[in-house]
């Protein structure tokens, strides 16, 4: 049987003091979370003691203390901000995630709020994750809604006022950013992480950019436990593998299935649709292989045209569905949905989608006809 290690109490006192010293609150919380699991096989009360501290520190109740207390890092030339910041973010309505990603995303919320059962396991929260996904699936979306549900600001790296035009200073800004999320208990998002953290095998990339992915690697080596940093891309196969292997999790959000769809367009027009249920089905058809931000934006056009003509919005989400119609079978497809559900009649079917009534009619489900009556019937 082995023996417990022994606690240099010393050595870690001195450490400790001297990270202390440097001001830096996310190392001392980083050395004490080393020196509880360290402890926890040879004296498990001193571990637990410790673990009750970083729990109660003021920096874990308190996200936006620190915030206050640091001014916003800012580029030297343009004193734009580099990052946006949301304190207290907001939803319009609750997301629609596929069903392995709503799984993963949970995992996430689940480890920061049962934090004190990883420690006495030894270990520690995920720290970071990669969001890997076409435009407008909602990888925005679910970094804003990790932060609500943690109830911890989300700060989002603003690209363009980080990309400097001189030579070096674009790694010092992006240095800049990350050291200032490291003292905040927040959720950062790297959006479009591909633009600062390309292949360095790229030859067509400047020494700069290469540059930038060695800052990025260094900072995620270092990123601690108490903050979620998230990146976010549209080209995974441009990305860095170090940046790759640096990333605990990774979690693919694919364009939406009908399923989804249909949920999505039922949050999106139901507070301002009554009749927003007898289109989902039919919508969910027409804009199959559409994102959700290509979905959000189309609803509102036809709204606003709605809005402004004085039209029904019926007649507008009918057109609508015709025109996202695109080769013959998805024509098909939206003029049988369109006259399933009673929406329209065949020939206004056949007007919108160019499918001819024939078609449709055999397409359509075959409407029960009341039953003859007799003369035995007859009173």
């Amino acid at each position: 049987m082995t023996e417990p290690k022994k606690i240099d109490l010393t050595g870690d006192y001195l450490k400790l003091a001297r990270v202390a010293l440097s001001g830096r609150m996310q190392d001392v919380q980083l050395t004490l979370h080393r020196a509880a699991k360290r402890y926890r096989s040879s004296d498990a009360p001193l571990a637990d003691h410790l673990t009750t501290l970083l729990q109660e520190s003021p920096t874990f109740a308190s996200p936006l203390r620190k915030q206050a207390e640091v001014p916003l890092p800012v580029d030297v030339d343009s004193r734009l901000h580099l990052l946006r910041v949301e304190t207290d973010p907001a939803i319009d309505h609750e997301p629609v995630f596929a069903p392995d990603l709503a799984v993963a995303l949970t995992q996430l919320v689940a480890e920061r709020r049962k934090a004190a059962l990883l420690n006495r396991a030894g270990l520690q929260p995920t720290r970071s994750a990669l969001f890997i996904g076409p435009p407008g699936v909602g990888k925005t979306m679910a970094a804003r809604w990790l932060a609500r549900e943690l109830k911890r600001p989300l700060l989002i790296l603003d690209l363009a006022a980080v990309m400097s035009s001189l030579l070096g200073r674009t790694g010092g800004n992006l240095r800049h950013v990350l050291d200032y999320a490291k003292g905040i208990n927040c959720v950062l998002l790297l959006d479009e992480l591909d633009a600062i953290a390309k292949r360095r095998d790229d030859q067509g990339e400047i020494g700069e950019l290469k540059r930038l992915v060695t800052v990025l690697i260094q900072q995620l080596d270092d990123w601690p436990s108490s903050g979620i940093l998230l990146g976010a891309t549209n080209h995974p196969a441009l990305l860095d593998p170090a940046i790759w292997r640096r990333f605990e999790a990774h979690m693919d959000f694919p364009l939406p299935d009908r399923a989804a769809i249909a949920q999505f367009v039922a949050d999106t027009l139901a507070p301002v649709f009554p009749e927003a249920t007898a289109w989902t089905a039919p919508l969910a058809v027409a804009f199959a292989g559409k994102s959700f931000s290509d979905i959000e934006r189309e609803l509102i056009a036809a709204r606003r045209y709605a809005a402004i003509n004085d039209a029904p919005l019926n007649d507008r989400l009918a057109i609508l569905a015709g025109n996202q119609a695109t080769g013959k079978a998805g024509r098909i497809a939206v003029a049988t949905a369109l006259v399933d559900h009673g929406l329209v009649s065949q020939r206004k079917a056949r007007a919108l989608t160019g499918v001819a009534r024939d078609t449709i009619r055999n397409r359509t489900a075959p409407k029960r006809k009341p039953p003859r009556r007799t003369k035995q019937d007859t009173p």
